[in-house]
């Protein structure tokens, strides 16, 4: 992808909604070049290719946007992993890997692990609130994930955070252009990742413990022997993209729902003074402006959708950001209301088999992060860094050009 391409993906990417609204009203399906994909824009049509993944595969859902060039490629064939996971699979592999994941992120183990988060949260909330101003999203979104789902998988809190950092880098390598130094850097990065996380397979194959890692490792290769390269690299895969999933989509929700909360000053004092209006902020933010926008999706056949005929192999970005915005389905989508008294159900977690099956665990975080703004930061506003704002309209965050983790690249704020 040349330059100039990379430019158009980027405004796309920081912005999506306009195409989005273009793409519902226009007749049959819109091919859209920067994607490279049918776009499925209408939350009826979204639903469909949901309830349909013996004609819509997952096997492209997580196809990178950058190829990276021969020397990554030679850093990252020092790895382990590269397997299918439950984002990328069909039918039976689909379902047993879904399996470990329904029991691992249930109601009951999301309970276990909650004083663990609130604590930590508080202690990120210590170390800031003396000074009276934070960038959040470093300081705060982007640590209290990658703590709690490294303290799922069992993980120290030391490695949680190279994990963490690994996967960072790993999403910038499939999905930003980079000077080749630096695509080597990320590389060597996401292998002392891979490398970290097979050291713990291995050693919980060994001595399980109660955590995810020891309780997926029994349930998807069960057995007491040593496990084959094949079989590590597969446990590898796993939890490499529970990692991103379980970091990098909670980081952006937390980033996007305090902006559009402060952004209109209104919404955070309703908030403040009505705290039980919390979940609905949750819903409301989730379907404003979610963090994952849609996955791609490969016809497996002839298919016609809304009136468009997609030959087999046809790429579709099934638009999930777009489907929570359709009016034919949601009163004033493009409206941030916390009072919606009848609101529609979204897809802003996905909708049929590949439902997000750790958006339990995402949503607790953010209530328990707003329940302590709320509680102990009620003043808090959008600010400049250095600077109070008097209006919040005077910050324009600046959103990450990404698809999948959809949030401000930095969030100040003042208190």
């Amino acid at each position: 992808m040349d330059l100039t391409a990379h430019r158009a993906l980027d405004a796309l990417q920081r912005d999506p909604y306009p195409l989005y609204a273009r793409a519902r009203a226009a007749e049959g399906l819109t091919f859209v070049p920067e994607l490279d994909s049918w776009l499925i824009a209408r939350d009826a049509d979204v639903r469909e290719v949901l309830r349909r993944p013996e004609d819509f595969s997952s096997a492209n859902s997580l196809r990178p946007d950058v190829r990276p060039g021969p020397a990554a490629l030679a850093e990252l064939a020092k790895g382990i992993g590269g397997r299918g996971t439950v984002v990328t699979a069909d039918g039976e592999a689909h379902r047993t890997y879904r399996a470990p994941l329904n029991s691992g992120l249930s109601t009951a183990r999301v309970h276990t692990v909650l004083p663990y988060a609130t604590a930590r949260a508080e202690e990120l909330i210590d170390a800031f609130a003396p000074r009276g101003h934070v960038e959040l999203m470093g300081e705060y979104a982007e640590r209290l994930p990658g703590d709690v789902v490294g303290r799922l998988l069992g993980l120290t809190e030391e490695d949680a955070r190279t994990a963490v950092h690994g996967g960072r880098r790993a999403e910038e390598l499939l999905f930003r252009p980079l000077p080749e130094d630096e695509q080597v850097a990320c590389a060597r990065d996401v292998v002392t990742l891979q490398h970290l996380l097979d050291n713990y397979v291995r050693e919980r194959r060994a001595h399980p413990r109660d955590d995810l890692i020891s309780t997926m490792t029994a349930a998807l290769v069960p057995g007491t022997g040593d496990l084959t390269r094949e079989q590590r690299g597969e446990m590898v895969s796993q939890f490499e993209n529970l990692l991103l999933a379980g970091h990098l989509t909670t980081a952006a929700l937390i980033g996007s729902t305090m902006l559009h909360l402060l952004h209109d000053r209104t919404r955070w004092e309703l908030l403040c003074a009505e705290p039980e209006r919390i979940p609905a902020a949750i819903d409301e933010a989730a379907r404003y402006d979610g963090p994952l926008q849609g996955f791609r999706r490969v016809t497996t056949r002839t298919v016609t959708l809304a009136g468009t005929e997609l030959p087999a192999g046809a790429v579709v970005f099934v638009a999930y950001g777009s489907a929570n915005r359709d009016p034919r389905r949601h009163e004033d989508p493009d409206t941030f209301d916390l009072t919606r008294t009848a609101p529609a159900r979204h897809v802003a977690f996905g909708h049929g088999a590949h439902g997000c099956p750790g958006s339990q665990l995402g949503k607790a975080q953010l209530r328990l992060t707003l329940e302590l703004f709320v509680r102990r930061l009620p003043g808090v506003r959008l600010a400049l860094p250095g600077k109070r704002l008097e209006r919040a309209a005077d910050q324009q965050a600046v959103m990450r050009p990404t698809l999948i983790h959809r949030s401000p690249q930095a969030l100040h704020l003042t208190f």
